[in-house]
């Protein structure tokens, strides 16, 4: 038997409805529950052919549970050394490369120091910052938002250059992202499973967030056709089984805001009913489908082009 696990948290919609799913199909040789863990042992096997993970970025232990797993074979949804490595600036300066439209974006340091630092430790540092190369650049309105992390928490709309030195001293130890802002004709959140299925979700981010995915955005063929490139382009690269990719478009050129979201919001109450079900079967296919071509004792975990063309000393493009 092959099983099927998920790792969550204080989720439950869409959790129970993918161990449901699965289940309901009677794939012989397929059983599909929610994870348990009684003890973790290195180098010791899970039990799990396959685990998607939708709480590990929350919980550390999760994070060495899941990589154990993935070194014994187990297909782990998504790759947790990577996620473990990826971050929201690498990704915007991936796709600069891959020629995916990103707003304009600069890294900060933190505005405190770090635990354990003192000022010797940012030798190389020059202080102060280039603060009018990094305003000429990127402009004002700007977005600010830690490189890393989710969930719309930390993020400032900065209007000026004291507005951003006022909010930049309430983030502590944080290291933040300024970003030029977007004004968008047209906002969209991409859903892709497995690298190749997409489901494009009309949003509006200026919503409550109970409404965000009420929108009467509406794409041309055309357009559509663009937007699942580049949602397919991105997941590609980054190696993600699962993630959203949200892009907004301004003057017809779709730009792409978000794409570091591998435990994307699939809560059917916020979704709403059609994108729930279309993420619970496709999820559910998706899974069964790596458990079957899982081989044991191998990796089983997905990398992206970015690292396997990296490895091959090979050029992105």
């Amino acid at each position: 038997m092959k099983k099927i696990g998920i790792l969550h948290g204080k989720e439950r919609s869409f959790p129970n409805a993918f161990v449901e799913r699965i289940n309901s199909k009677k794939t012989d040789g397929i059983l599909a529950e929610s994870v348990t863990i009684a003890k973790v042992m290195q180098g010791e096997p899970s039990g799990y052919t396959v685990i998607v993970d939708r709480i590990s970025q929350d919980v550390p232990f999760y994070r060495a549970f899941l990589k154990n797993a993935a070194v014994s074979g187990t297909a782990v949804v998504n790759n947790p050394f990577w996620w473990s490595a990826d971050e929201k600036f690498f990704n915007n300066a991936l796709a600069t490369k891959i020629g995916v439209p990103v707003p304009k974006t600069v890294i900060l340091p933190s505005r405190n120091l770090p635990a354990d630092t003192s000022e010797e430790s940012f030798a190389n540092l020059a202080f102060p910052l280039d603060w009018e190369g990094i305003f000429n650049y990127v402009g004002f309105p700007a977005y600010m938002k830690p490189f890393a992390g989710g969930g719309w928490k930390n993020v400032y709309r900065l209007e000026s250059m004291e507005d951003f030195f006022d909010k930049h001293g309430e983030t502590g130890e944080l290291v933040m992202l300024l970003q030029e802002e977007i004004v968008f004709d047209e906002y969209y959140r991409c859903y892709c499973i497995g690298g190749k299925h997409v489901r494009i979700m009309p949003y509006e981010p200026r919503n409550p967030h109970h409404l965000r995915y009420v929108s009467d955005f509406k794409p041309s063929p055309e357009q559509y056709q663009i937007m699942e490139e580049i949602v397919l382009r991105l997941n590609k690269f980054l190696g993600y089984d699962f993630n959203t990719v949200e892009l907004a478009i301004r003057g017809g050129v779709p730009y792409a805001i978000d794409f570091c979201n591998p435990a994307p919001d699939a809560d059917k109450a916020s979704v709403g009913e059609e994108n729930f079900e279309w993420v619970v079967e496709t999820a559910a296919n998706y899974a069964i489908e790596r458990a079957l071509s899982c081989v044991e004792g191998s990796d089983n975990l997905t990398w992206g082009e970015y690292v396997k063309r990296s490895v091959e000393k090979q050029p992105l493009m």
